[in-house]
């Protein structure tokens, strides 16, 4: 019990914008599909976080931060096309 309320008192995790976490998905050559069995979604969820239609919710919402921070570690240049300069 104490668990799911701890849950609710953590901060809202950001996550890059919808089209940098498509970036990082295919420049792993990721599917849609496999990202979202990962996670445990339908892969219209992951169509929808990526397009920017929705948001991710916990616990969802942790485990595609740690495959984006994952991906971003090992494709640090998708993160670079994404800044100005």
């Amino acid at each position: 019990m104490h668990e799911a309320v701890d849950e609710l008192l953590r901060p809202p995790v950001e996550l890059p914008p919808p089209s940098i976490r498509a970036e990082l998905r295919r420049a792993h050559q990721l599917t849609q599909q496999q990202v979202a069995e990962a996670i445990g979604v339908h892969r219209v969820q992951v169509v929808r976080w990526e397009n920017g239609q929705a948001e991710p919710r916990n616990p969802h919402r942790r485990a595609y931060l740690r495959l984006l921070e994952g991906l971003a570690s090992q494709h640090p240049e998708v993160l670079n096309l994404s800044t100005p300069g």
